[in-house]
């Protein structure tokens, strides 16, 4: 199916589910407290009134769908088997139950845990109950003309056949394949005939190896037709590149996109670098006094180091740091090509002899990355992505796919520093987990290299 159409059934699975979990709160206390005692095998406890309950609600409702996912539940065939539903509804029944127990401990709330325990029972056989009657009303032939899509396959012979076997493994019952037809072989009539005698509700264009005009042409058929045309976008062969489809200024496109897309999870990286930069900055400004006096008494030169960096896209900006280096450091680096330890473009020495008594120190909290703060709040960096590299260490990749890593900001912190970056010895192996980082992105992500950076920063671990 469609991921509209699976996130919209999804979607009212999910507050049906909710809203069965709340009665069964209900249900759990009235059969507690006001079923006949011969019914019930143990002794009444004095009664809490459910306005007592009714908070519960505030948990329950929004948290059972977050459970139930987080088990596959949604994620089950149209037609699962009841063993596969009861399955995976019995682990986040279980889950439901314990959370709010846990929260009633945690809070000191003094309610009747058998309440809790009977509204663990009772929701799973409410959710249980309400899928069976769902499975037999999706059987039935008011079930099929409502959900099942008629489909016909068309396109180039080839397009079809692979297309029929890549589908054979995931047709849950709510899809039908009618017929293929070949646009390259056959007449638009004849697809059209095809149409009224199936009445397929749906066709499915590969346009892999069939003429633009072609495709064109009976999306056009279609749309005389009141019928539903997907026009498969595998047309150009990409590796990375995730296919999304948007509007351009009322213009259809496909989107093929290898970082991360516009999304709330974005807005919420942006506001937390903005918020934690102010903190950061306000709370170390003393660190940074007692440095730049520091750096000042031990060594000629300004406090802060100034070097262009390739930022989002390879753009250029000016990375700050405060100096941990001579003044002439960037002049010498020639000098010390012979002791370069890193593999590839970029220039990494354990023993740097330019490095200053004070900037040693600096570099092992990485206390001189700190500057870095400001270049957050200019926009320019954020505190988890990639090391932002030199412009000449950028200019000289061997690779270009490695220009990747550019496709998002430069951070202050990345997977590489809390993965051993002592042990990285290859260019190669830095890219690769600023890869890893870009394709598996995630605002929890970031929180979780942003925890682990912690421990690393305050061990000094993996420092030159």
């Amino acid at each position: 199916m469609l991921r509209r159409d699976r996130q919209l059934r999804t979607q009212i699975y999910q507050l049906k589910d909710a809203a069965l979990f709340a009665l069964g709160l209900w249900l759990a206390h009235f059969v507690r407290y006001h079923a006949p005692a011969e019914l019930l095998w143990w002794t009444f406890a004095p009664i809490d009134t459910f306005d007592n309950f009714i908070w519960l609600y505030l948990i329950i409702i929004p948290g059972v769908p977050l459970v139930l996912e987080s088990q596959g539940f949604y994620q089950r065939p149209l037609f699962a088997s009841r063993s596969e539903t009861a399955w995976a509804l019995l682990k986040g029944c279980l889950l439901a139950t314990v959370s709010v127990i846990l929260v009633m401990f945690l809070f000191r709330i003094a309610l009747a845990r058998g309440v809790i325990v009977l509204f663990g029972v009772i929701s799973f056989v409410l959710v249980f109950l309400s899928e069976e009657l769902l499975w037999r009303a999706y059987k039935s032939r008011f079930g099929e003309l409502q959900l099942k899509k008629r489909v016909i396959l068309v396109g180039a012979r080839e397009d079809t056949a692979r297309m029929r076997e890549e589908l054979r493994g995931k047709l849950y019952g709510d899809l039908q394949i009618l017929a293929e037809f070949d646009l390259n072989e056959s007449s638009l009539g004849e697809l059209v005939r095809a149409l009224h005698e199936t009445s397929a509700n749906s066709v499915i264009i590969n346009a892999k190896h069939t003429f633009f005009g072609q495709v064109e042409k009976a999306i056009q058929a279609c749309e005389i037709e009141g019928v539903e045309a997907w026009l498969v976008a595998d047309f150009f062969k990409t590796h990375v590149s995730r296919t999304s489809f948007d509007d351009f200024y009322g213009r259809p496109v496909l989107v093929f996109r290898s970082a991360p897309e516009a999304s709330w999870q974005g807005v919420f990286k942006q506001l937390l670098d903005l918020v934690l930069a102010v903190v950061l900055l306000v709370f170390l400004l003393p660190v940074f006094l007692f440095v730049a006096v520091a750096i000042k008494q031990t060594s000629p030169g300004p406090v802060l180091f100034r070097q262009r960096r390739c930022g989002l896209n390879g753009r250029p900006f000016t990375m700050l740091k405060f100096r941990s280096m001579v003044s002439d450091a960037e002049q010498r680096q020639q000098e010390l090509a012979a002791l370069n330890e890193m593999g590839g473009p970029v220039f990494k020495v354990s023993k740097d002899p330019r490095i200053t008594p004070i900037g040693r120190w600096l570099r092992k909290y990485s206390i001189d990355e700190t500057a870095q703060l400001f270049n957050v709040l200019r926009g320019e960096m954020s505190l988890v992505g990639p090391r932002p590299l030199p412009v000449d260490e950028v200019q000289r990749f061997d690779d270009l796919a490695h220009r990747r890593r550019l496709s998002v900001k430069p951070g202050l912190t990345c997977l590489w520093q809390v993965s051993g970056r002592n042990d990285v010895r290859d260019f190669k192996d830095w890219v690769r987990l600023d890869l890893e980082y870009i394709d598996n992105w995630s605002f929890w992500l970031d929180l979780k290299i942003l925890w682990r950076t912690i421990p690393v920063v305050l061990s000094g671990v993996g420092a030159k």
